[in-house]
């Protein structure tokens, strides 16, 4: 027997069902929450690459890490779901009027719950400040890199092909083995201006000022539709630039570091920096919500509280950007930003609880305090 599996038999039976059952439903649910908006998401990709914007070679790495990113804003969200899924079932089944029965209170479902719960928010944490902006980062990079590189290429003999968003046609005859064009055609505009270039050659040159293709032995005809002006030229080489000089990427907020950020005294960073660290609390404070609203009548359904916590979760959420919104427009400071969504969620929660257990229970705890002092 494995060490994990020693130390797993010696939790009490509660807590080592509740925390299985926990983290065979939370990956369930995050699995199904990123199929279905990182595959959302992932059609955008697919129009940029159908456009010629996005190379089909790095689809599949761009795919892994928007997976990655956005798979680690679902994590609160899989959380919240599956502790209210969880319970609700034990609702359901009577698990908890026989725990109740035996003598275990919240205290005893909290502790099995916080057992899968910590972990998870650690790893949430380690997520939203390390993985998910390094994954921005890096589809940035693959992005500007596809922008400076692809415009040329799927480029096939016998067909024709649409690049720099249709502002270059090409057609080509044959391709030789040392990737030179034979009788080549090219249509490209230029604003108002088109010009046509038909060569009996083509080869693509990396040159200081960016990538160009260069003709070899034909003629250029230029001007504007609707024009009896057209100029005519024969040349026996000629460039045209496809691709400017490689140039510096520009991160976005979520691209950045969360070393960077916190050195920067910018608001939107600020904002940004904010939202990193409340995912892993907000883990906390789902988990912490979730356990007094998943009660349920024995005649309820199995998830009778899922459109409560829906609604918490969008409120929440709704409110976390407009927080995030007001610290990077200077109208609110950063801490109070972060303290006060996350504050409001908790005292929900607390209510809920309080709810749950009673007034009654709230007092006689109070006065056990007093007698015991």
């Amino acid at each position: 027997m494995s060490e994990w599996n020693i130390k797993l038999a010696r939790l009490p039976v509660f807590n080592r069902v509740v925390a299985v059952d926990l983290l065979k439903t939370l990956l369930a649910v995050w699995l199904v929450l990123a199929v279905v908006i990182v595959s959302k998401n992932f059609i955008r990709v697919l129009d940029r690459a159908a456009e010629g914007r996005v190379s089909t070679d790095t689809l599949l790495s761009i795919l892994s890490l928007k997976t990655l990113s956005i798979s680690t804003g679902l994590l609160p969200a899989a959380v919240f779901m599956a502790v209210l899924m969880v319970l609700g079932r034990m609702y359901r089944d009577q698990e908890m009027s026989a725990l109740a029965s035996a003598g275990g209170g919240c205290g005893t479902v909290y502790r099995a719950v916080y057992l899968m719960v910590l972990p998870v928010s650690v790893a949430t944490g380690f997520l939203y400040l390390n993985a998910a902006p390094w994954a921005e980062a890096s589809m940035a990079k693959l992005m500007q890199q596809d922008t400076q590189s692809t415009d040329l290429k799927g480029l096939a003999a016998g067909k024709f092909s649409e690049h720099n968003q249709g502002d270059l046609v090409f057609y080509i005859e044959t391709i030789s083995e040392d990737n030179v064009m034979h009788q080549v055609f090219v249509q490209s505009r230029q604003n108002e201006r088109f010009a046509t270039i038909t060569s009996e050659t083509a080869q693509i040159r990396e040159l200081p000022g960016g990538r160009y293709v260069v003709f070899q032995k034909g003629e250029r005809v230029q001007g504007s539709p609707g024009s009896l002006m057209f100029q005519v030229e024969r040349f026996f080489e000629y460039g045209v630039r496809v691709e400017d000089a490689a140039s510096a990427i520009k991160y976005g907020h979520m691209a950045k570091t969360s070393l960077d950020l916190l050195n920067s005294s910018a608001l939107k960073d600020l904002a940004e920096l904010q939202r990193r660290w409340s995912g892993p609390v907000t883990v906390l404070l789902f988990a912490f919500i979730a356990v007094p609203l998943a009660q349920i009548s024995p005649r309820g359904g199995s998830y009778g509280n899922i459109l409560a916590g829906f609604l918490i979760y969008f409120i929440h959420g709704n409110l976390t950007k407009v927080s995030q919104l007001w610290v990077g427009q200077g109208l609110v400071a950063p801490w109070l930003g972060w303290v006060g969504v996350n504050l409001l969620l908790f005292l929900s929660g607390l209510v809920l609880l309080l709810r749950l257990q009673g007034w009654f229970w709230v007092q006689s705890k109070l006065k056990h305090r007093g007698l015991t002092r």
